[in-house]
């Protein structure tokens, strides 16, 4: 049994799938198959049961799945420990367009660790995730966050959702918008596996306001998706509030929509047993949001 096999192991248990879980390793399938085959042998154990259509853990992988995190865990916690200022390095994953919130929290952070440093790593949310629990970061900060093991979520702040549509279509005359109003333009998400967390809560807001929601093309990127809005007969995206502001195409409208329930939570993530950087952050949360809701586990 070695590091790189026990990596491949998590990485199928979580995604059920051998080939997201070599996109999630950026390594080609095959290589992930022979890694599971030789922990296998090496234990004499099936971990996993295959079939044309599904994977699914055995009794045995399921036992395998909390040593595996728990080693993983200490090895990273080794790394860290010999690591020359290791412990004062912030390893934070973020989200877009956070704005001054995030310059607010990070010098707390300072003041809370001086002689701290910070490496801001920008992935998708899912991939913040995995990385706080496999220990690849110290802490992230996520919009919409849903309770996964092996990580801890404060909630910090609650941000609104706005929609952006054609700067050109006629109901951009209008300054508020409900969701009900757009149910029959086409609709642009990021993929769901992406952000799930997110995207079943906009499909689900939209069958609460009368509609199935029509999808169009994924959301790529900002820009590029903007652009495209901008150009088209008529189709619309949603935006967190703070993104909203700093569009600045005249071609976009951005408009608040009325629909109750359209907030998202910004979470800050740390893993179960936070080292010193991330301890820091926490205290610089606490400080900075005195009435937070009750972490989730």
């Amino acid at each position: 049994m070695d590091l790189r096999q026990l990596e491949c192991f998590l990485a199928v248990a979580e995604e059920l799938h051998f080939g997201r879980a070599a996109e999630r390793l950026n390594v080609v399938q095959p290589s992930v198959s022979q890694q599971i085959q030789r922990l296998e042998r090496g234990l004499g154990v099936r971990l996993f049961d295959r079939t044309s259509r599904q994977v699914a853990l055995t009794a045995a992988g399921m036992r395998l799945v909390p040593e595996a995190r728990a080693i993983m865990s200490a090895v990273e916690r080794a790394a860290a420990a010999v690591r020359e200022d290791g412990g004062s390095v912030l390893r934070l994953g973020t989200a877009d367009v956070l704005g001054e919130r995030l310059d607010v929290l990070l010098e707390l952070f300072g003041r809370r660790l001086p002689g701290g440093s910070v490496n801001l790593v920008q992935v998708s949310p899912r991939e913040r995730l995995e990385r706080v629990r496999s220990g690849a970061l110290d802490a992230a900060l996520i919009r919409s966050a849903a309770p996964v093991p092996g990580v801890r979520l404060r909630p910090l702040w609650e941000d609104r959702v706005v929609a952006a549509i054609p700067a050109a279509h006629r109901l951009a005359a209008n300054a508020r918008l409900r969701l009900r109003d757009l149910g029959g333009l086409p609709l642009r998400l990021v993929p769901r596996e992406d952000n799930a967390t997110f995207v079943d809560k906009i499909m689900a807001s939209c069958r609460a306001a009368g509609f199935e929601p029509r999808l169009g093309p994924p959301f790529t990127g900002l820009q590029d998706t903007l652009v495209e809005i901008a150009f088209s007969d008529g189709s619309w995206t949603v935006l967190y509030e703070a993104t909203g502001r700093i569009v600045s195409t005249r071609r976009i409208a951005v408009r608040p929509l009325d629909d109750p329930g359209l907030s998202v939570t910004t979470y800050l993530v740390t893993g179960e047993n936070p080292g010193p950087a991330a301890r820091a952050l926490l205290d610089a949360c606490a400080e900075e949001f005195t009435a937070p809701a009750a972490p989730v586990d």
